[in-house]
């Protein structure tokens, strides 16, 4: 295993705004006024779909793998140098539109990960393909593994197969179940034993529908390191590799785990 005690603390940024319906360039501008609050951050993370709004008009607003929103996300991940990440709404080599998470890096490359879980009741379902797999990153030697959204909803999609530091969930998690969403995150940080981040949005969208936010860090026992309620702007924890090496040297429920796999 890992030597957790030895990576640096881990500077995390959360970016909790209204965002502009279907309007990639109006959100970027105003995300890039946000990123230089966020200056000196290992990661800043931004919420789904930030450059339009929570849509199924995926036909009318995907982009190409590397259209112009890729390309802002690189760019400013490399003039501040740091990890940001969000999901936008982007046309897959293979034709198909995916709700894709980037994880832009300081030397302008990207990673990705497809959202597995798609929202049905929204008919998410019918206008993207769901992601296939698992991602695990890595930022300053931590390792990240990034979700969205309706994924939370999912605990053995979220269960830790792969000894994760950081779960991060980007989301446009609706006002109406904010409870669902503030009681299933403290559950994933205390079941899978590591720091829980989670971005939402705020305002009102296209459709009517509110969000009130409740961005948070958890600590690995599910306690809260930072809550935004339903403010507008950046948001900043610090995470502790060595108090989260030691919490799971004290208490290491990991090693009782029932072993699966996912189809």
């Amino acid at each position: 295993m890992r030597d957790l005690s030895r990576l640096p603390n881990l500077d995390v940024a959360l970016i909790q705004t209204e965002l502009t319906w279907h309007d990639p360039a109006a959100n970027c501008a105003h995300f890039q006024a946000l990123l230089q609050q966020a200056q000196g951050a290992d990661l800043i993370v931004l919420p789904e779909m930030f450059s339009t709004g929570f849509s199924m008009d995926s036909a009318a607003l995907a982009e190409p793998e590397d259209g112009p929103t890729s390309q802002w996300l690189r760019e400013q991940a490399q003039a501040l140098q740091a990890v940001i990440t969000g999901s936008l709404i982007i046309r897959a080599a293979d034709g198909s539109y995916r709700n894709r998470l980037l994880w832009a890096r300081p030397d302008g490359s990207l990673a990705h990960y497809d959202k597995r879980h798609l929202f049905r009741m929204a008919g998410e379902h019918k206008y993207y393909a769901a992601g296939e797999q698992q991602v695990l990153l890595e930022v300053k030697g931590w390792q990240v593994r990034p979700l969205i959204c309706y994924d939370l909803r999912f605990p053995v999609w979220s269960r830790d197969a792969q000894h994760t530091d950081l779960l991060l969930y980007t989301a446009n998690w609706p006002a109406a179940r904010r409870n669902h969403w503030n009681r299933l995150l403290p559950a994933r940080a205390i079941e899978n034993l590591c720091y829980v981040a989670a971005v939402n949005r705020i305002g009102e969208d296209g459709k009517g529908h509110a969000y009130s936010g409740d961005s948070q860090v958890l600590d690995f026992q599910g306690e809260p390191l930072l809550g935004a309620g339903a403010a507008d702007g950046v948001f900043r924890a610090t995470l502790s590799a060595t108090e989260l090496a030691a919490y799971r040297e004290r208490f290491p429920a990991y090693r009782d785990a029932d072993p699966f796999t996912l189809a």
